[in-house]
């Protein structure tokens, strides 16, 4: 076995099969990620004071990012010092001119008919340049029964999508019930309005996506195992009658060599301290979920180098919770690993780096030119191409609106 963990296990020597995903050709929304909620640095581990998480620092970031092409930015959700991704994403949206913004929001957080209202207003601050990530997690400082949060998070999702497409919202629910005009609420975006990412291992979770949501994301795993969720995501929303596309949201290093793709891990991990790293594992939301606990076991069976499969390096769990691996490698090797993700049946990656402004360049220079970057809100027709006929646009606006 090499350092790159290429004779690594059995798993990786599986035959992909064709996905039925929602966006049939091959191609795949690439989206870089915004530092909303502290870390980014030049050392895992290292609490940077010169990177931190200001709005200058994430504009920078978020520009970077448009500058080199990357189709959507997520903006991550937190309690912890940092940017709140709604007032981030209002403020940035009078900067950026291309690249749709992928805004977390954790549901509860806000009464669903006016985060319905919120989502709109941004909608139309960036002309459609929108789309959502829901986080079904527990609320900051409480710890809360499973099904409540699978429950609140449908209803609000059933809450955004009547609000942005019909004429009244009208859920009643375990968590909500509500019956109200829908007007304050209306999207920029048309056939169905922004579009919903979500992520989660859980059955719960998994439920919640395949019937509702419209991009599934799931954090690395080697690639049977990532094959394993694919599929199984495929049949759940089957039987719902609906397909949706896959993402995988995974941090990146890529050099011009080998040899320096691999000193660049141990440069990151040169000033780690695990008590350190392990402080600020803990400090978020999501550090008992499920989701950490896989990415913490594929830390255990990667190799001495910390590889579980062929360029994907663990290294990074030992001071990040949740996305716990990077692609490792040159720019043919990423390139290859990407192709390889397509075949699967994922048409969305999110990617980050240490430092984010630093590997942004890097990646958009090495490798997205030579790989098939589309926007999926446009591909799948929810961005218009011309102004649509909205109560904030130029529909008209009756009594009682």
């Amino acid at each position: 076995m090499d350092a790159f963990g290429t004779h690594r296990v059995d798993s990786y020597q599986y035959k992909t099969q064709k996905m039925n995903v929602r966006t049939e050709d091959r191609v795949a929304e690439f989206s870089w990620f915004c530092d909303l909620c502290g870390g980014d640095t030049a050392y895992l581990g290292v609490v940077d004071q010169e990177r931190r998480s200001n709005f200058a620092h994430c504009k920078d970031i978020l520009l970077t990012a448009e500058k080199n092409g990357f189709s959507n930015i997520l903006l991550p959700t937190s309690y912890v010092v940092g940017q709140d991704p709604i007032a981030f994403a209002s403020a940035i949206s009078q900067h950026a001119q291309r690249m749709n913004l992928l805004v977390a929001i954790r549901t509860g957080e806000l009464h669903p008919p006016m985060l319905a209202r919120s989502i709109a207003t941004l909608d139309h601050l960036l002309e459609g340049r929108l789309t959502v990530n829901i986080i079904n997690s527990d609320l900051p400082g409480q710890k809360e029964d499973p099904q409540l949060r699978y429950d609140r998070c449908a209803e609000t999702i059933q809450v955004l999508k009547q609000s942005w497409n019909e004429d009244r919202v009208q859920v009643h629910g375990n968590v909500y019930n509500l019956d109200m005009i829908s007007a304050p609420s209306k999207a920029y975006q048309q056939n169905g309005g922004p579009l919903l990412y979500f992520g989660g291992l859980s059955d719960g979770a998994k439920e919640v996506c395949a019937e509702h949501c419209d991009v599934y994301l799931i954090w690395p795993d080697t690639e049977a195992n990532l094959a394993f969720h694919l599929n199984d995501m495929q049949e759940r929303a089957a039987k719902y009658g609906r397909k949706i596309d896959f993402g995988l949201r995974i941090h990146v290093i890529v050099r011009e060599t080998e040899e320096e793709a691999l000193e660049y891990t141990q440069t990151l991990m040169s000033k780690l301290d695990d008590a350190e790293g392990q402080k600020l594992k803990d400090r978020t939301q999501d550090v008992k979920s499920y989701g950490v606990a896989m990415q913490e076991a594929l830390r255990a069976g990667s190799n001495e180098n910390g590889f579980a499969e062929p360029h994907l390096w663990t290294g990074i769990n030992r001071a990040r919770s949740g996305c716990g691996a990077a692609l490792v490698g040159t720019p043919e090797q990423l390139i290859a690993k990407f192709q390889r993700y397509m075949d699967m049946g994922f048409r969305a990656f999110v990617l980050s780096g240490y430092p984010l402004i630093d590997e942004c360049n890097k990646f958009g220079e090495l490798v997205l030119p030579h790989l098939p970057n589309v926007t999926l809100s446009k591909v799948q027709g929810r961005t218009p191409t011309e102004t649509p006929v909205t109560p904030l646009t130029t529909g008209v606006i009756v009594a009682g609106q």
